[in-house]
């Protein structure tokens, strides 16, 4: 240690006996001198210092990793380009007559008894016969008039569409009485009104053309009879 301190202070006194000197000689040239001879003294110390850290440092020994590129492919698909559908066809003017639980009309005033139920029900049509349905539709008999066995009819009143459907049903008139005794007195009641206008949309006509094209009949008039059946 006593070593490096002589073999240090060698170059300090010199230095040192420098300094006194051009310090005494010219005090501002002195400084400016030392001042760039301690900078260029830290400078060299630096890049050694640099030089140092640089040799101490590791090899980079990782592993760079290749870009993954995946390929292009054309996914298949099941679904394929579906048309459309074409446009159904006009419903045409004349209708076949259904097989299942419907009957032709043969009058104008038609009655049709249902044996387990122990009920009739018919209608009749007005305007001389001129808008007959294609078939007949029964209706329910209302469950309040066969437990007091109440019987009577309704009129209703409807538009025959250009289709020859039923819209616009209406109750006109519903009375109580036995249509089959021509003694019997009616007498004004709902009790019929709701199960015809119920059967009544049920109901299909041929339209009426004009022209040469369909058109729609209003206030067509219509009657359903309700009849208790006699238990044989």
């Amino acid at each position: 240690m006593d070593s490096v301190l002589k073999i240090l202070s060698l170059p300090l006194g010199i230095i040192h006996g420098l300094y006194v000197k051009a310090f005494n000689a010219n005090k501002w040239v002195a400084g400016v001198t030392f001042s760039v001879l301690i900078t260029t003294i830290l400078f060299s110390v630096m890049v050694l210092l640099i030089s140092l850290g640089d040799m101490a440092m590791k090899e980079d020994k990782s592993v760079k990793l290749a870009d993954i590129v995946m390929p292009e492919r054309q996914i298949d698909t099941f679904m394929t380009e579906v048309d459309k559908p074409e446009k159904p066809e006009e419903q045409p003017e004349d209708i076949a007559q259904p097989d299942v639980d419907l009957q032709p009309l043969t009058g104008l005033d038609v009655t049709i008894s249902k044996p387990k139920a122990q009920k009739m029900t018919g209608g009749s049509f007005f305007r001389d016969g001129e808008y007959i349905p294609l078939f007949k539709v029964t209706p329910i008999y209302p469950r309040r008039a066969q437990e007091r066995g109440t019987q009577g009819y309704a009129l209703v009143k409807f538009t025959i569409t250009e289709s020859g459907t039923v819209e616009n049903v209406e109750p006109v008139e519903g009375f109580c009485g036995d249509p089959t005794n021509p003694d019997t007195e009616f007498r004004p009641c709902t009790m019929f009104n709701s199960a015809s206008s119920r059967a009544a949309l049920k109901l299909k006509y041929k339209p009426k053309i004009v022209d040469g094209k369909a058109v729609a009949v209003d206030d067509v008039l219509h009657r359903f009879t309700f009849i208790l059946a006699e238990d044989d």
